[in-house]
């Protein structure tokens, strides 16, 4: 039987791919949005027994990431008027073939880094490092700067993962710090969002080169 932690990993290495090969943008932020829900029951599957730190993290990562920063990325949505990514640099299935090359290259790279505690499941760092590299192709690859940011929001849920490996001995403060950090940063992007296509009239990030004083 997987432990529930494997369980988990293989979930969020799925909603990678789901990303790579949507178009519509709903259906990424619903993707994240269900990323920030199993990320968040992360701490809880792997750290026994459980203590008042792990749960507090749980449920602050939940809430930020599963609830707050997807309805922030709606609200941007509505006021955007844009539903889907229409000319990506790389199709759903170059996307989809790109995104395996990065889970090749985080299983390699996961073997070759020094050993984890025996807590901690053998897929975290591959993991991690996948959905890294992931939220950069979307970043890369997307021209619509409201799919760019579901690609900071995958890329950010990649060093969440690999900040696990040290989730023992880092203080709960930092922790939180991270998560206020990229709800912050998330706000922003969305207010910036609104006003980039309030001024063109188009979410294309090209066309920030026609921005001048």
């Amino acid at each position: 039987m997987i432990p529930l932690s494997e369980a988990l990993l293989l979930l969020v290495l799925l909603g990678d791919f789901a990303v790579l090969g949507a178009s519509r943008l709903t259906f990424t932020i619903r993707i994240t949005a269900f990323q920030g829900f199993l990320l968040g029951l992360l701490p809880l599957a792997i750290h026994h027994p459980w203590t008042g730190q792990g749960f507090l993290l749980a449920s602050g990562t939940m809430v930020v990431k599963g609830l707050v920063l997807p309805n922030v990325l709606r609200w941007a949505m509505r006021e955007a008027a844009v539903r889907r990514e229409m000319e990506p640099s790389l199709g759903p299935l170059s996307s989809v073939a790109a995104g395996l090359v990065a889970l090749g290259l985080g299983l390699a790279l996961g073997r070759h880094l020094p050993a984890l505690e025996p807590t901690l499941p053998r897929l975290l760092v591959a993991t991690s490092l996948t959905t890294v590299m992931c939220g950069f192709l979307v970043l890369t690859t997307r021209r619509k700067a409201m799919t760019q940011v579901v690609g900071y929001l995958l890329l950010e849920n990649g060093v969440y993962l690999f900040g696990m490996t040290l989730a023992g001995r880092v203080p709960l403060l930092v922790e939180m710090g991270v998560l206020l950090d990229l709800l912050v940063g998330v706000f922003i992007m969305g207010l910036v969002v609104f006003h980039m296509n309030r001024e063109l009239e188009s979410l294309d990030s090209a066309r920030l080169a026609e921005l001048h004083d």
